[in-house]
């Protein structure tokens, strides 16, 4: 037995053990690349880099979801944007064209239609007519043949007034024509002698010679109807009779300049420029079209490549777009109103009509934004913007889906597409994209 003080004594050190190691999965960071990329327009926000953790309990091999985009063909066009005015056009003047006293005026603002009054003179109406030419002469006799007498015509056919048969182009009428001739004078006898009137017997008073009697003559002439034009018949003079009746003028069949007013189309009353009472024959007030439209100032070589009919987007002041067509291209070089630098130079306007005038009835005027197409590719192989990667040695690739980068040359952007070519890159192969 061994005694407590025999026992041999052991000093243990204690020190605290190390700490278990950790067993939690690292962080790892997954890196995506985000290259955001505009040309022609569109906003340049260069690469960016975007990072997340897994959290504890995620795979350390999950794959993350990326989005994809199949390349499509379709026609691409860029564009130009040019600025224009919402309005009802330039105003032009109308001016009247007959003695008397304007009895009458519309308000500015008003819209007039064909057969409507426009103006009084001595309180008679002058009434629209729509053509593309104003009366030039009294259309009185009959037969006559002019492109002013199918305005007359077209007119009274568009207003509901039966005005017979027409001769068509080729067709020949009799034009005749009266004129009055006095009869020839007979020569005078020369003076007798002295000697003549004294061997000569008395004679009875001589008594005066009847004025002569002017004799009518009449003369017709045979005229070819052209393409355009009309012809004065009887039943159509019979028809500008009643319409006179009508609109409470006199009934005498016959038509001048004065009487109607001529213009391709119904006018609004933009201004008036004399008062009831002033003379009819001078400018009497400035009308526009009924329809809005933009218009555009664009220098010569950015109105070289628009062409009438050409399709073009308008943005409105609410960032709305609507639908136009192009109208007309000027061709007369002018400032612009309104611009008095000495730097400003000579524009040609151009005029845009919109097809659905709903989208604007709410507008009298306004600064809209014009696009044009500047330039069309057929069948261009398109992918998002978004798939574009910028390369750090210069140009882009886009990544093909489950494969590596392609390079790729870039054509027309336009409305967040991009046009692109590369080796291997066909419609239907999806890339990846951020949008």
């Amino acid at each position: 037995m061994v005694k407590p003080s025999e026992a041999a004594t052991e000093v243990i050190s204690l020190t605290p053990a190390p700490p278990p190691p950790d067993r939690r999965p690292r962080a790892r960071r997954v890196w995506s690349v985000v290259a955001v990329v505009a040309v022609a327009g569109l906003t340049v926000a260069g690469i960016g880099w975007a990072s997340r953790r897994t959290t504890p309990g995620q795979p350390a091999d999950q794959r993350i979801a990326v989005q994809t985009a199949e390349l499509v063909t379709m026609d691409m066009s860029s564009t130009q944007s040019l600025p224009g005015t919402l309005g009802y056009g330039t105003a032009r003047a109308l001016k009247g064209n007959r003695d008397g006293i304007v009895t009458w005026l519309p308000a500015p603002g008003k819209s007039v239609k064909r057969g409507e009054p426009l103006y009084r003179v001595d309180d008679q109406p002058v009434s629209l007519f729509y053509g593309g030419m104003p009366l030039f002469r009294s259309l009185a006799t009959r037969n006559t043949v002019g492109r002013d007498v199918r305005v007359v015509a077209d007119n009274l056919i568009a207003l509901g007034y039966a005005i017979g048969r027409q001769p068509g182009p080729g067709a020949r009428v009799a034009q005749t024509t009266t004129t009055e001739q006095t009869a020839t004078e007979q020569p005078t006898a020369a003076p007798a002698t002295a000697e003549q009137t004294a061997k000569a017997p008395s004679a009875a008073p001589k008594t005066a010679a009847p004025a002569a009697t002017p004799t009518p003559t009449r003369t017709t002439r045979w005229v070819t109807v052209r393409r355009g034009e009309g012809v004065l018949t009887a039943s159509l003079q019979a028809a500008i009779k009643r319409w006179q009746a009508d609109v409470q003028l006199p009934a005498t069949g016959t038509i001048g300049p004065g009487d109607v007013a001529v213009q391709t189309g119904a006018v609004r009353v933009e201004s008036v420029s004399v008062q009831p009472g002033d003379g009819a024959d001078g400018p009497l007030m400035s009308v526009t079209p009924t329809a809005k439209v933009v218009t555009v100032q664009a220098e010569v070589d950015q109105a070289g490549v628009v062409e009438q009919g050409d399709r073009v987007t308008v943005q409105l002041p609410d960032d709305s777009h609507t639908a136009g067509r192009v109208a007309a291209v000027g061709t007369a070089l002018k400032v612009p109103d309104g611009s008095t630098g000495p730097n400003d130079a000579p524009k040609l306007t151009i005029t845009i009509t919109i097809d659905k005038a709903a989208t604007v009835a709410k507008l009298d005027s306004a600064d809209v934004q014009i696009d044009f197409a500047a330039e069309t590719h057929k069948g261009a192989l398109v992918a998002p913007v978004g798939a574009l990667l910028a390369l750090s040695e210069g140009g882009y690739a886009v990544q093909v889906e489950g494969g590596g980068l392609v390079a790729v040359e870039t054509g027309i952007f336009a409305k967040g597409l991009v046009e692109i070519t590369g080796d291997g890159l066909s419609a239907g192969v999806k890339v990846v994209t951020t949008s």
